[in-house]
């Protein structure tokens, strides 16, 4: 394909079906685990509850980029979910 060609479907992409695929938002301060399998993609729900049991032995977790040190949950999982992901109310 070429280079002009996939810059411009990742552009339709983008301008076209991020509402299609757009997330609600969750708290991951506050919400539990099944509202973070929900709600996150890549998510289910053993990592949601490592995400609970982290913030239950480390506090609440300052930015969403705290959630890379929660065992199994890489770069790539945060990147995918940060617009859907608040740490205040």
């Amino acid at each position: 394909m070429n280079t002009w060609k996939a810059l411009l479907l990742a552009t339709f992409i983008g301008l076209f079906a991020h509402p299609v695929f757009a997330q609600d938002s969750v708290n991951i301060n506050t919400a539990t685990a099944e509202q973070l399998a929900e709600h996150l993609d890549g998510i289910g729900p053993a990592k949601a509850q490592a995400i609970v049991a982290f913030r239950q032995a480390n506090g609440p977790f300052s930015s969403a980029d705290q959630l890379v040190e929660v065992k199994g949950i890489g770069l790539r999982t945060l990147e995918s979910n940060r617009d859907a992901i608040t740490t205040s109310e």
